[in-house]
């Protein structure tokens, strides 16, 4: 027992020492439990003997992500991107496999390693691409949206190969134990009772079944999968949910992760095909998020801990031994799939720097690639000296992804460098009211105005935006608003009134800036993120400010007093006061603001929010007094904290308030 809770304790003090380093570093979870695993086996030899037993247990967690990964993908879903996984995802997945099989066979290796090897390296690391995308904002992006779908084909693609590679078994190099998840009807061990009293009559039963009624059987528990999934899950969670036990919630979840990988193991099929299949049946499930919220913590902590196991099994001598060509071997994978990725992204329209988001972006092996090495290993496909040298490249290739992401933002900064900028649009018509910037904001401010018989010119920078309004009937001219000779032509000298609703705050400064230089007279009303950002525009010159989440907070704020017990009358007086007292506040407080230094360590500007605070509190309750003028009647006794709102919007100083 004190052996078990000491490598439980160095197995979660080196996750938690090093996986947080990782992510600071840019470099993704999934290396990090690699390096700690790497530290805690090969570099200070602390892993213990049992960690070919833990690695059995935290091998679930690949079931784990399967399902969740199912769970995740409605039928619908998979149907209305069936061409792009289909085509993009299909093409990739068939012929780097090919062209990395051809390899190994040019290498000498047997047609049945050349083949896995294929498979094992045609995939990508989801993990780290997609956080990179999202963290990098180019998921929208045509290239990133292409990345997704054959991510997304790679990860569908790992069932079908964990069911196809037992069968490309050598005679000679099968492992001592087999994988929880690749466990067939004749591999279960005999040490373990209760598998013995309960589990070992029905394996030998299945065993000693013909061929056709174990087909029969397999096919009886696959659909029975499929149908007790649609039919049987809302009333048995409707049931569980009646008790009121939290906790019930997460064993009906876990059983039904646990029952189906034992009746796929039963009938000598990988418990990941069942509960993915399982996932999907139960992606349109009210139930859905209720599971996801049961099962993921126990999928992050066992793969997490598979990885760990992964990183353990890594024989560093290997690598010191024969570093040339292990690196020359991740080298020339990444250049086989960056040559495969270019080309195929040609026929599906990548262009420009979204074709080489694509090539750059997904030419890595991936986290997956582990999981079907050791289940090869086990199956006896890979020797252990291949098993290590596919460990190795895969895990090398996975390093150098902030590399090849920081050569694609190089090669997209050149491409954009080469491409001349269009010109901005010949301004052929003048309006009373120009509005710089036509996104969310704008567009009802343009709406509003143009419709209540007014002519505007719109001005905006995003081409895409600029046609889809005009798509609309909405006419907007291209160019940046922040030009001054762009402002000109759209008629600023005889304009009465600027709406400034562009997003970047700088910009937005600048246009009130030059505008106010160019024509004191003319009437600014300017879009603001925060206070901060409303003491910017008032000092550069704007009239009239308009927070952009402001009035809808107000109103929002509105809708929980009715819903408490005030009146709508009420509601709306204690608005309306609130709405006063505030825009007041603000301007006695852009007097005391300091640019450049956060507010809350301006001391004249928070005594001067806490006297406004209280100030702001009496008129709320005096309001409330003259709406109740019934004597006795309980008067709530209203509180904001203007004090704590203006540290808490903009500390550094930026963020955003109502």
């Amino acid at each position: 027992m004190e052996g078990l809770l000491l490598q439980g304790s160095i197995y979660l003090g080196a996750a938690v020492l090093v996986v947080p380093l990782a992510m600071r570093l840019g470099l993704g979870s999934v290396l990090g439990y690699l390096a700690a695993g790497i530290l805690v086996g090969p570099v200070f030899g602390l892993a213990g003997a049992d960690t070919a037993d833990l690695q059995h247990f935290a091998e679930f967690g690949v079931v784990l992500m399967l399902f969740l990964i199912g769970l995740e993908l409605e039928p619908r879903t998979l149907w209305d991107m069936r061409h792009r996984l289909v085509g993009l995802g299909g093409a990739q997945v068939v012929l780097t496999a090919a062209a990395i099989a051809c390899l190994c066979l040019s290498l000498g290796f047997v047609w049945q390693v050349a083949l896995t090897l294929g498979l094992v390296l045609s995939l990508s690391s989801t993990a780290i691409v997609l956080q990179t995308l999202n963290e990098k904002n180019l998921m929208r992006t045509a290239g990133g949206r292409a990345s997704f779908s054959v991510l997304l084909t790679q990860d569908l693609a790992v069932i079908p190969m964990l069911a196809f590679l037992p069968l490309l078994t050598l005679p000679g190099l099968a492992a001592p134990t087999a994988a929880t998840f690749g466990i067939t009807n004749g591999a279960a061990t005999g040490g373990d009772h209760a598998t013995e009293g309960v589990a070992e009559p029905l394996l030998t039963l299945v065993d000693q079944l013909p061929g056709y009624a174990t087909t029969l059987l397999t096919l009886a528990i696959v659909g029975g999968i499929v149908l007790a999934g649609h039919f049987l899950s809302r009333p048995v969670f409707r049931f569980v949910h009646a008790a009121r036990l939290p906790e019930m919630s997460t064993f009906i979840s876990l059983l039904i992760v646990l029952g189906i990988a034992f009746l796929m193991m039963l009938v000598g099929l990988s418990p990941a095909l069942g509960t993915f299949l399982a996932g999907v049946v139960l992606a349109n499930s009210e139930f859905r998020h209720q599971i996801e919220a049961e099962i993921k913590p126990f999928k992050g902590l066992l793969l997490g801990l598979f990885f760990m196991t992964v990183g353990i099994g890594i024989d560093t001598r290997v690598l010191f031994s024969q570093p040339v060509t292990i690196l020359s071997l991740t080298l020339t994978l990444i250049a086989v799939k960056a040559a495969i990725l270019y080309l195929i992204a040609i026929p599906f329209g990548l262009r420009g720097h979204d074709r080489w988001l694509f090539t750059l972006g997904l030419a890595q092996a991936g986290e997956f690639g582990f999981v079907l090495v050791s289940f090869a290993r086990q199956q006896g496909i890979l020797s252990l000296n291949e098993g290590q040298v596919a460990l190795l490249v895969v895990s090398l290739s996975m390093l150098l992804t902030p590399a090849l992401f920081i050569a694609y933002e190089r090669l997209a900064r050149r491409l954009r460098s080469r491409t001349p900028e269009r010109a901005p649009d010949l301004i052929d018509e003048k309006g009373r009211v120009i509005i710089a910037g036509i996104g969310r904001f704008g567009q009802v401010v343009n709406r509003l105005v143009r419709m209540s018989g007014l002519s505007t010119v719109v001005l905006d920078s995003d081409m895409a935006t600029i046609e889809t309004m005009r798509r609309f009937g909405v006419k907007g001219f291209f160019g940046d608003p922040a030009n001054p000779a762009l402002l000109d032509s759209a008629g600023l000298d005889e304009a009465a009134i600027l709406v400034v609703a562009v997003d970047d705050r700088e910009n937005a400064n600048r246009i009130v800036r030059y505008a106010r230089r160019r024509r004191p007279d003319i009437h600014i009303v300017a879009r603001a993120r925060d206070r901060v950002h409303v003491y910017e525009l008032y000092q550069a010159g704007a009239d009239d400010i308009v927070r952009e989440t402001f009035d809808s907070s107000i109103r929002a704020g509105r809708y929980v007093l009715e819903n408490m017990g005030f009146s709508e009358y009420e509601a709306a007086k204690l608005s309306q006061t609130y709405y006063k007292v505030d825009r007041a506040a603000m301007r006695d407080l852009a007097g005391l603001w300091v640019p450049g230094q956060p507010v809350h360590l301006n001391d004249a500007y928070v005594e001067r929010a806490k006297q406004l605070d209280r100030d702001l509190e009496s008129a709320l309750t005096d309001e409330l007094h003259e709406t109740r003028p019934m004597a006795g009647e309980d008067v709530p006794a209203p509180f904001v904290d203007v004090a704590e709102e203006d540290a808490l919007a903009d500390p550094q100083p930026r963020g955003e308030t109502a």
